[in-house]
């Protein structure tokens, strides 16, 4: 298929790139640490350590685990937010030739039991807080071997005694727990275990990395050494030399556990970056108290995230001198968020597109943006978008149908599901997203919606993005999420969830300005307040549970 997209690249910009620049993750980690070995890797909490230091820890570790008697190629689960041990932990097990099972903190004791259960983990690593979910499902699963940290442990004396005790015994987070036979991170670090380096090849499975779960039971994507290691070259390439080896500081509020922030981390590691880890952006006092400490030039998030920052008062003192991008993905941005955050950071927010099944990487805007334009961005390089119909049929620039990528990024298929894995398939060896977009005449992806959060109303197709775009731009709206709702005369009409940021919104207002910018049909019929929309760890909004919840009373 020939590649129209190309005429469009930025200068700089490859059309291929080589997969086997490195032959494993493990290989890419290995000559990060000897270029980059003092210079600062991952901070949490005002933290540093080393790439030298992550080089040794990483080591450590992985000794550790050889040394459980564990065979190359077992799943290791790991289950902690963004905090020091979770590069130590990620790069150990990937470095002892384990396959990481990256796992929710958040979990449930039925999410836990089905993700340990599914993968068949031999070994997992949680941080205390957590422990006592997992106490409550250990029996029902094949782990053997359990590794705590607690949050502190990674700051050195005397913060970590005092981070722990505040923790535990003041804020009282960390839930009783036994789990008898489990070890200490400290403790394993420090057995003196002797690391052997396997021999990786890119084929070999690095994560089974679960989809979120919001539209059914989760699968485990399969994602090989290759797989990250073509989408670190992929996203690395479509820089264009804008990014310095070894001078970017990264913001990364996003959860290391989730697809995005987890392959950024390593692309960002590639050029020898401090990733900056933000263990709760929830709390956006503390959040943006750590932007002011530092002069930061990149930050990877997601709408509702931008948006929250924005509408904190104290986000637009901060210095915004050193940003040199600014990278949206996750779930779609809105113009409204986009608009404002130029206006008050002086740089575009670029949008990214991606998914668990692509590494994430698939589409990226050039990040020599100069205005959002509310698109996914090009085809990244060595990557061929189509638009398909329902038969598969490739459709032309500019019809509308479902998003399909084909690449060296795309997953092996689902664990242990070959059924799943052919449903989303085509014939030709294409993912197929479930997003329905369409490819413009400079040949830039635009979505239109997910397949299946499509509304239908009267025969036509109203997509919930673009009610969400309008909407966020009526003055008073902090947060807006539009869904189907059933009507016996046009089978569905739009019902849309709104978080006030002014109290004097009203529903009126509401339909004044929808009528103003919206087709009839699209206009939505139910209007309800809340005071919150539920999200997911990462911060997309659960359209599916906003759906099946009636307005609070």
């Amino acid at each position: 298929m020939e590649r129209i997209w190309l005429k469009s690249y930025p200068e700089g910009i490859p059309a291929e790139i080589n997969p086997a620049a490195f032959s494993s993750i493990a290989d890419v980690l290995s000559r990060s640490c000897e270029k980059f070995g003092p210079r600062p890797a991952f901070t949490c909490m005002d933290k540093s350590i080393t790439f030298a230091e992550l080089d040794r820890l990483s080591r450590q570790f992985a000794g550790y685990l050889q040394g459980l008697g564990l065979k190359q190629g077992d799943r290791v689960a790991i289950m902690m937010p963004n905090i020091l041990q979770y590069p130590v932990a990620v790069f150990g097990a990937l470095r002892g030739g384990f396959t990481v099972v990256n796992t929710n903190p958040l979990y449930t004791a039925r999410e836990l039991e089905h993700q340990l259960h599914d993968s068949g983990a031999k070994a997992v690593v949680i941080l205390e807080n957590f422990a006592a979910t997992l106490e409550q499902v250990i029996a029902k699963t094949d782990v053997k071997h359990i590794i705590t940290t607690q949050l502190g442990d990674m700051l050195g004396f005397p913060k970590s005694f005092l981070v722990n005790w505040v923790i535990k015994h003041k804020r009282k987070m960390v839930p009783p727990w036994n789990l008898p036979g489990s070890v200490t991170l400290n403790g394993s670090l420090g057995s003196g275990a002797k690391f052997t380096a396997p021999t990786l090849k890119l084929t070999d499975l690095a994560f089974l990395q679960y989809t979120g779960g919001t539209t059914g039971v989760p699968k485990g994507a399969m994602l090989t050494h290759g797989n990250i290691v073509a989408n670190l070259e992929q996203v690395g390439g479509w820089t264009g030399g804008q990014l310095k080896d070894g001078e970017e500081v990264i913001i990364q509020p996003l959860p290391l556990y989730h697809i995005f922030a987890l392959t950024s981390s390593l692309v960002f590691m590639k050029l020898g970056s401090e990733s900056v880890l933000i263990p709760n952006p929830r709390d956006m006092n503390a959040f943006i108290s750590e932007l002011k400490k530092r002069r930061w030039t990149v930050l990877n998030g997601v709408n509702t995230l931008f948006n929250g920052l924005l509408n904190h008062p104290e986000f637009k003192t901060c210095d915004f001198s050193g940003l040199k991008l600014t990278l949206g993905g996750g779930m779609a941005v809105q113009r409204a968020v986009a608009e404002q955050w130029k206006a008050v950071t002086g740089k575009v927010l670029i949008e990214a597109y991606g998914l668990t099944e692509t590494s994430p990487g698939a589409c990226i805007n050039p990040i020599t943006l100069q205005e959002f334009n509310g698109c996914i961005g090009l085809p990244i390089s060595s990557t061929v978008i189509t638009i398909r119909d329902d038969d598969e049929k490739i459709l032309p620039v500019g019809e509308t149908g479902e998003i399909c990528i084909a690449g060296p990024q795309v997953m092996q298929g689902y664990w242990q599901k070959p059924d799943e894995t052919a449903k989303v398939m085509t014939k030709d060896g294409a993912f197929k997203t479930g997003d329905v977009g369409f490819m413009s005449a400079e040949c830039y992806v635009k979505i239109v919606d997910r397949k299946k959060d499509m509304i239908l109303v009267s025969g036509f197709n109203v997509y919930p993005n673009e009610i969400e775009d309008v909407i966020a731009l009526c003055p008073g709206v902090l947060e807006v999420c539009a869904v189907a709702a059933n009507d016996e005369k046009s089978g569905e009409v739009v019902r849309v969830v709104i978080v006030k940021k002014d109290a004097t919104l009203t529903k009126e207002k509401v339909m004044e300005h929808c009528k103003a910018n919206l087709t009839g049909y699209k206009v939505p019929k139910i209007v309800e307040f809340w005071k919150e929309l539920p999200k997911t760890n990462v911060g997309k909004v659960l359209r599916r549970e906003v759906k099946n919840t009636k307005a609070p009373a």
